[in-house]
């Protein structure tokens, strides 16, 4: 059994090509005589899509197994884009001349549109960097002018005596 749980209204895990040997398969599975019903079971899907699947092939032959294309817009930047923008944000924002270490959303989409010549809204450059596989991270709040000589003395001698008291 390759999966058991059925997603209402969304889209199946896997490659459009996994898809279409998925479907492939259950048409196989069909022709040895198994029912929908087992057919859905064995490949976790619904019955309904089993059924969809067998009227397709009957309709449109081979050709209508075959991966549809991907719906909406396609993106403004190529692969190659989001590979070349994720290696000039590793360098960090001070290698391409902002003043502070942070990378923001906004700062993100100036070197897209700098470096491409392609304008994001920046809450949609958080698509984009989510599509490339990256999160949201929170910098540690550490004061500039942190001594850590200073806090361990005063952990190891001021410290106890406030704690005590």
């Amino acid at each position: 059994m390759i999966g058991s749980v059925i997603m209402d209204g969304m889209r199946p895990p896997g490659s459009p090509s996994q898809l279409e040997r998925r479907r492939r398969r259950a048409l196989e599975l069909l022709k040895r005589g198994l029912t929908q019903s087992a057919v859905a079971e064995h490949l976790g899907c619904a019955k309904s899509s089993v059924s969809r699947w067998q009227h397709t092939f009957e309709r449109a032959g081979p050709k209508g197994l075959a991966p549809k294309p991907i719906p909406g817009r396609p993106s403004k930047l190529s692969f190659s884009q989001r590979q070349r923008l994720i290696r000039r944000l590793l360098k960090g924002p001070l290698a391409c001349g902002y003043g502070t270490a942070l990378w923001t959303l906004p700062r993100i989409a100036d070197q897209i549109a700098r470096q491409f010549h392609v304008r994001y809204h920046p809450a949609h450059v958080w698509r984009l960097l989510r599509g490339c596989g990256w999160s949201c991270q929170k910098p540690e709040r550490r004061a500039l002018q942190r001594n850590e000589r200073a806090i361990a003395y005063w952990r190891r001698s001021v410290w106890p005596h406030i704690k005590k008291g």
